[in-house]
């Protein structure tokens, strides 16, 4: 209780500092003030800087020796600024309400070159330029979203060096990122700040459309400072649009493909003096490519904004998800479809208010919700009885199933156990976050930033009886920003987190950029930048391993006189070095880095038997039925990650590839102790559930990668995206008709390696009429994983885009 009447009083604060309105005589005219600087934070003397009120020409200046500028005696309204100067791009800021009385602070930040370096907000407490930062961030824009021409985040997110995106089946199937070696769950994913992760650290990207979303930012490495349990190996932060035009501007696009696929998506935005408002709605359904998998997705995102007073810019938004899967199973093992499906419906919401209180000191607080239902259903079994009795089983066809490691097996597995149908399953996630942050100024070099959260977690889930738990989050954080010599710049903090299940954890990070030779305009070579950075991850248990820990099996008096404390975190330690470079007067820039990362205390299930081997009291061991839930696997992964993009008139160019090494490095899992031995294969041993000790993590392979060409003119666009595989370790999990093991293939490069590629293409008709066209698996690839589920299939979707309204064009 007290520890709540701290934070209770802490954020009461900052929220009176968010919305703290100065007072300002109606007639008094607003300024809109501030300071040209280069990327690296020098200020640029001599800049035109032009200031336009709703499109228009207000009023124009230049920037004095200080790299300053100012605008005063302003009409209340929105404004933006178009800067000019010899040697870097021209820039366009987004448009900022001035009220009356406002004094508006803004830095025009200038790059010397077409390859546009973004300000990202993952990497750091406040919003940091790509330039300046140690941490490998990439920023995926709206208009790469809109060339690569998918209805889904998950292809666009394979184009991030250091990521795999591994989908199961065809649109709709159940989708994972793996960064840099770590496990799928040990992401951190925010949509608008609100966490999306299920208990645990779970999520599926299958229904995460790009319907509203503005940009996505991936951040490689930890980062439990800022944002506690979860960012383990990556943080991935979506953004949803906002309004800008001050002409309402409505955008319909329709199209339909192969697979019974039709999409649509409807928008509108505005802004309109001190509000602005956007709203998306898209609908698609296909039929895939195997029976029994069709797949429906209706989402609609929103933004609304409005500035309270002088300083407070109020903004909220809403992610609404309902989407339909029929999951056929693994059909390339069983030869026939399963009768399944699961039905899921998100809502993500978020209120924000980000104040500048002072030309030094900023603000920040942030309520979060979300909220998921989950259904799944097996209506009946499918297949074939495997005997007459009413606890038969129910099998396959007789299949042949060959792994890219040369080995094969035929035989029929069991596709659905016996038991009482329909089989059902539900369960629901409920995360509440508040959030506060403060930051100061303090000089030009040094910047330092603080912040507490807490965080409200409910879930349960219903298989035939209840299971349910609710979890109450704290955590602080400290930050510091520093910089010398115009070519150092330094982020580092800790973080303090207390989970009600684990208790306290503590979590530092580091990271430094510096430049051994900085960017020009009139130097071939370019700039030359060096990176470090390095941290610490935590992840809570998830519901399930929560109420299956040894601490909760076990009588209470049991756990006490053994000293059974609760289940601990996972825990990992990332750490990355690497060199950029930019080239041709830096149109190009190639990037190098080597990860080296080390998870620990993961947490995995061991039997009755196998719990006295990690220390726990043989009486603690023989009190659970079967075994629990404990801290006692390690992984390790390292790696080089390479990438480049260029600009060469209307052509750019991307590439990316990553080669990982990792390694399960300790595990006391009943399949690591006792293998499964293939009778067939005597002498391999194989990890039926999970990878062995000494292997390879599955579904990670050693080498993958992804290219994508674009060429864009006034009217024509045309994008190419290829993605690269190699082989994969993995498992076919099955058990043959007796509950046997001859079904099961070595783990060892069991996934063939393979690549898909994606083209799209648009073409302007009218400045308001736009055609378009996406192939994905352009040639049709027909690569299947180990796991039985079909690939992705050769789809083809066109149709056109309108434009009504608004200051834009499609």
């Amino acid at each position: 209780m007290r520890r709540a009447s701290v934070l209770g009083a802490m954020f009461s604060i900052l929220l009176l500092l968010a919305i703290r309105v100065g007072p300002a005589s109606a007639a008094e005219g607003g300024s809109l003030r501030g300071t040209v600087l280069d990327q690296l934070g020098a200020s640029v003397p001599g800049a035109k800087v032009e200031l336009l009120r709703d499109g228009r020409h207000v009023n124009d200046t230049s920037s004095d020796t200080a790299g300053g500028f100012s605008f005063d005696q302003l009409q209340e309204g929105r404004y933006h600024l178009v800067v000019t100067a010899a040697g870097f791009e021209t820039r366009s800021t987004d448009p900022a309400f001035v009220g009356s009385g406002a004094r508006m602070t803004i830095d025009v930040r200038l790059q010397i070159s077409p390859l546009e370096q973004s300000v990202v907000v993952t990497a750091a407490a406040t919003a940091v330029p790509e330039a300046q930062i140690g941490a490998p961030v990439t920023v995926i824009d709206s208009d790469m979203i809109q060339n690569l021409g998918n209805t889904d985040l998950l292809e666009p997110l394979r184009t991030v060096p250091g990521v795999n995106v591994v989908q199961a089946g065809g649109r709709g199937g159940t989708t994972s990122l793996f960064v840099r070696g770590g496990s799928s769950n040990f992401n951190k994913i925010l949509l608008d700040g609100v966490p999306a992760n299920d208990i645990g650290g779970g999520f599926d990207f299958a229904d995460l459309a790009t319907t509203g979303i503005e940009s996505v930012e991936v951040l490689r490495g930890s980062n439990s400072v800022l944002y506690g349990s979860d960012a383990m190996t990556g943080v991935v932060n979506l953004t949803t649009r906002r309004g800008r035009s001050h002409i309402p501007e409505l955008t319909a696009a329709f199209d339909g493909g192969n697979l019974s696929t039709a999409h649509t998506d409807i928008g509108v935005g505005g802004a309109v003096k001190r509000f602005d408002y956007f709203a998306d709605y898209s609908h698609l359904q296909t039929d895939n490519s195997v029976p029994n998998n069709a797949y429906r997705n209706n989402t609609f995102a929103t933004r609304v904004g409005v500035m309270l007073g002088s300083n407070t810019d109020l903004s909220g938004t809403v992610r609404f998800i309902d989407s339909r899967y029929e999951s056929p199973n693994a059909i390339e093992f069983y030869g026939i479809p399963d009768d399944s499906f699961q039905t899921r419906r998100t809502t993500y919401a978020s209120i924000a208010a980000r104040s500048q209180i002072t030309s030094r000191w900023q603000s920040n607080v942030r309520f979060g919700v979300a909220d998921q239902t989950y259904h799944f259903a097996n209506p009946t079994p499918t297949g074939t009885r495997s005997d007459p009795s009413p606890f038969a089983n129910f099998l396959g066809n007789v299949v042949t199933i060959t792994g890219a490691n040369g080995y094969s097996v035929t035989g029929r597995s069991i596709l659905d156990f016996g038991g009482d149908y329909p089989s059902l399953f539900d369960s629901t996630v409920t995360r509440r976050l508040l959030y506060g942050e403060t930051s100061y100024h303090v000089t030009s070099a040094l910047d330092v930033a603080g912040g507490a959260r807490f965080e409200n977690e409910h879930g349960t889930s219903n298989s035939g009886s209840l299971t349910e738990t609710t979890r109450n989050n704290y955590g602080a954080f400290v930050e510091a920003r520093a910089s010398a010599l115009g070519r150092v710049f330094a982020t580092g903090g800790v973080g303090v987190d207390h989970n009600e299940i684990f208790g306290t954890a503590t979590t530092p990070r580091i990271s430094v950029a510096a430049y051994l030779r900085q960017p020009s305009a009139s130097d071939p070579l370019g700039d030359t930048k060096l990176t470090f950075n390095a941290g610490k991850g935590i992840k809570e248990a998830s519901l399930f391993q929560e109420l299956s820990s040894l601490f909760v099996l076990i009588p209470p008096a049991t756990a006490s006189s053994l000293g059974v404390g609760p289940i601990g975190p996972e825990r990992s330690r990332t750490l990355d070095v690497g060199v950029e470079q930019g080239f041709a007067r830096n149109r190009g820039r190639v990037r190098v880095a080597y990860f080296n990362n080390e998870f620990s205390d993961l947490i995995e299930f061991l039997s009755k038997t196998a719990l006295p081997q990690v220390g726990v009291p043989p009486a603690a061991a023989s009190a659970t039925a079967f075994g629990a839930y404990v801290n006692s696997q390690a992984n390790r992964a390292r790696g080089v990650e390479t990438s480049g993009e260029a600009v060469c008139g209307p052509i750019r160019v991307t590439g990316v590839y990553m080669y990982l090494d990792a390694v399960v490095t300790k595990s006391f899992s009943s399949g690591a102790l006792r293998p499964s031995i293939n009778p067939l294969f005597p002498n391999i041993p194989i990890g039926q559930f999970s990878p062995l000790v000494g292997a390879r993590p599955f579904r990670r392979p050693a080498n993958s990668g992804s290219m994508t060409v674009t060429y864009s003119d006034s009217r024509a666009q045309v994008s190419v995206a290829g993605y690269l595989f190699g082989k994969q370790d993995d498992s076919t999990f099955l058990s043959d008709e007796n509950f046997g093991t001859t079904l099961l293939l070595p783990n060892k490069d069991l996934d063939a390696a393979y690549q898909k590629f994606d083209v799209s293409g648009s073409y302007r008709i009218h400045p308001r009429l736009r055609w378009y066209i996406t192939v994905e698996n352009a040639f049709n690839e027909k690569f299947e994983a180990a796991a039985g589920f079909p690939a992705l299939p050769h789809a083809v979707r066109t149709g056109v885009t309108v434009v009504v309204g608004g200051d834009r064009t499609p």
